[in-house]
Order: structure tokens, then sequence, then C-alpha cells
């Protein structure tokens, strides 16, 4: 019964998504392969790109979706606006917050646009990478992308050059990941979302940005270092790590934070009050927070800089800290199951159409897995909820096409790699001939 629910809310969420961005494509051809791209992110395969997908899908080659990508007509700025619209409306009346965080895409050479040497946390420090900013509108029942920002970093937007042969928009400049966040922020509130809290991490814990998050209305938790200033009661200023030997042993409380394939994750907790230093004019002070965590082995211990308008309980803080890790779920199946780091696009048009069919078929999924989780029977104890892994692999039997697979298909691709890499490998040795004799 469970996946004949599965089944029913996926062709739902899928017609619905289809449905939503129809009007920004200016022919039909487009939008046959936009929903053929979108299911095709979900099959089984190694790697997602257009080569591999073209292959699955049957096509003889990967033209149609290169075409798609880059030069077909379709307005993906009102696509990402409207699958935005659809999945708030979708959420409404949840208990929702916004998270945003970034990801980064290792890459082999700056020609990729926004590519260059910066830190990224998905590759555990500095290399040669893509970041991008992304918005996820988290609820106790679903977590979906809805919005993504490519970060140019300060070198790469002021190089016309490249900026030409990559295809940046004039009106794309510069800007910094925390200014990134604001706009994406604004963005989903105009479209209708119900937030009530904002959720980052150390990147985005400045105090401009906390300035503009409670000018937009909403309260926020974001992570901060050791050594972030504070300001106490009497107006004396400390580091985080230090102000917290204020604390008493007996003041730390044990929550759970939640459930793992260990058991229970518990961690320690406490508080101390701190004078808010990002008012915007015209506002009230509200409650200003340090929140500390304790691992309860290792003793190590983050902080978080929290902001309400009114008063708060810890358990409520906890509950809206431990949320934000949900975005780095999403972001591993985003890369596991629906190819967002693997679409090897290199101009703007590329990247923001491969990123956000990527965060259609991710909403799809969500929007299945959250109908499915309100609608199905209770199954017997020993049975864990249905979770988005799962999910995909039903949808690849019930509904998803199987990738083609047949004799003379596979001949025919075999065949057309090797003579294009010929190609390619030939006109690269030319250049290297012509650059020599310079």
């Amino acid at each position: 019964m469970e996946a004949t629910i599965a089944e029913q809310a996926w062709a739902r969420a899928f017609g619905a998504a289809m449905e939503t961005i129809v009007g920004c494509f200016a022919r039909r051809e487009a939008r046959a392969t936009a929903a053929e791209l979108t299911a095709g992110l979900l099959l089984e395969l190694d790697t997602r790109n257009c080569w591999t997908l073209a292959q699955a899908l049957g096509h003889a080659g990967p033209h149609r979706l290169q075409h798609l990508l880059s030069r077909a007509r379709f307005d993906h700025d009102a696509a990402r606006r409207a699958l935005a619209r659809l999945i708030l409306g979708e959420l409404a009346g949840q208990d929702a917050m916004l998270v945003v965080d970034e990801t980064g895409d290792a890459k082999s050479s700056t020609d990729c646009v926004g590519a260059g040497h910066q830190y990224s946390g998905a590759l555990g420090g500095v290399g040669l990478c893509q970041v991008a900013v992304h918005l996820a509108v988290v609820t106790p029942a679903a977590r979906v992308v809805i919005d993504r920002a490519l970060y140019l970093p300060a070198d790469w937007a002021a190089d016309d050059e490249r900026r030409e042969l990559t295809g940046v928009p004039d009106e794309i400049g510069f800007a910094t990941k925390p200014q990134q966040a604001v706009a994406m922020v604004s963005g989903a509130l105009d479209a209708g979302a119900q937030a009530r809290w904002f959720a980052g991490d150390e990147v985005y814990s400045g105090r401009q940005l906390r300035r503009d998050i409670r000018a937009l209305g909403l309260g926020y938790t974001v992570g901060v270092a050791a050594t972030h200033q504070v300001t106490d009661g009497t107006g004396r200023r400390w580091e985080a790590c230090k102000i917290l030997n204020k604390v008493r042993p007996r003041q730390w409380m044990r929550r759970a934070t939640g459930h793992g394939t260990k058991g229970t994750r518990e961690y320690d907790w406490a508080w101390l009050d701190i004078r808010p230093d990002d008012t915007p004019e015209g506002h009230g002070d509200g409650t200003s927070v340090l929140v500390a965590r304790r691992h309860r082995y290792t003793g190590e211990v983050s902080y978080f800089r929290c902001w309400t308008p009114g008063d708060i309980a810890l358990g409520t803080l906890v509950e809206v800290i431990c949320r934000r890790w949900r975005i780095e779920e999403t972001f591993q199946l985003a890369k596991g199951f629906t190819g967002l780091d693997q679409g090897q696009v290199t101009c703007w048009n590329s990247w923001m159409r491969w990123s956000l069919f990527s965060l259609i078929a991710q909403a799809v999924l969500a929007l299945t897995l959250a109908a499915t989780t309100n609608t199905a029977p209770a199954g017997p104890g020993r049975l864990v909820p249905l979770t988005c892994p799962e999910l995909v692999r039903l949808l690849r039997v019930l509904v998803l096409p199987p990738p083609a697979r047949d004799r003379d298909h596979a001949l025919h691709w075999t065949t057309w790699r090797r003579r294009h890499q010929a190609i390619s490998r030939a006109c690269h040795q030319q250049r290297h001939l012509l650059q020599d004799q310079l």
C-alpha cells in the first residue's frame, strides 16, 4: 500500500512541477526534453552528465540535452521562482524555517564559470572549485532547496574576458556569500515563505547579515567561532569560549538531538544572555543569547548566537539549531541521486539550468516522500519510516523508465564517444602546436 501511495504521490508532484514551469519555455520540444532530463537524473547511473543521460534516455547523441542547457529559449530564473512558489504552497501551514549553506564542486580548470582556488567544506579545505550558496525551507516533515546562487570570487567577477566567454550577465557582479543569502531569504519571503527562523553556519554569522535578517522579521540561530566576541549584561566584551566559564557544571542540560543508527544522539547544552549588537533602527532589543553545545564524550564545544523577538525556551533553540543540519542531508541526496555536482557544465546558463533541474528532481522527491509519510498507514514496529534513498529505489522500479541498454544502442554510443574523443584529441594537439609556433 505504501508503494502504491508513493507511486501516486510521485505522479502528482512531478506533474505539478512540470506544469508550474511550462510557461517558461518558448517551444514544446524544450519542455519535453526538460521533463526527460528531470526524470533521467533519478535513473540508476554511475555518473550523470549530458552524455550518460542521453544514452540512458535512448537518444542518439547528447545534442538535445546540451541545447536545452545552453541555447534553448527558456527563462530559468522565472522557472526557479515558480518552483519556489509551488514548494512553499505545498508546505504552507507547517512550522518552517529557512536554512542557508554552501557546497563546493571540484573543477579542473578556471575556465568553468566561478571556478577558482577557494575554500570548500565539501573538499575539506582550499581547492580549485565552484561554490554555490543554497537556501532550503525545512519543516518537521520535509526539507527542500528552493534557491541557489553561484558565488563569483572577486577576481573572477572583475575579469571581463572570462565573464564574456562564460556568458555571465552584465547585471551580475561580485557579492559576498552573506549578501547572496540575504537576497535569497528576501526573495523567499516575497514568494510567500511562512518562516519564523533563519539558520546558518559561521560563514553567515556576520553582524550585517544578522541585522538584515532581523529587519526581515526573522529570528536566527547562527554558528559562531570560539573566538567570536560577545557582550555580557555589564557591557564587558568576551570571547565565546571564555564567557562560557560562567556556566556552572550543574547548569548544563542534556537533551536529545535526534536518532541515528546507533541510537539517540544526546549533547549537553547551556546558554548565556548577551547584549544584541545587530538591532536595526526602530526595532526592539528582543532576546539575544549565546548557546553552547558540548559533546558528552569528547567534550568538544560548539557555539551558536541566537536572537528572537520574544521569550524563548532552550528546548526550542535546540530544536531550531539541530534542524539546520538537515540541509547537509539534502546536499548528500542531491549529489548522490540528482547529479547536483556532476553536470560538467562550464557556462552561466548551463550551470543555472543544470542546477535548476537537479533542484526540481529534489523537490519532487521531497514532496513525494512527505505525502507518502503523511498518508501511508503505520507498518509493523520493526520497519523504520520510508527514507529518500528507499523512495528512489521504489520509483526506479515503479515509475521511472529503465536506462536504455540494448546491444545496438550501446554499440552506437561506443562508436560515438570514441569518434568524438578522437576529434577532441586532434583539436587539442593542433592548438598546442599553434601555441608552440607563436
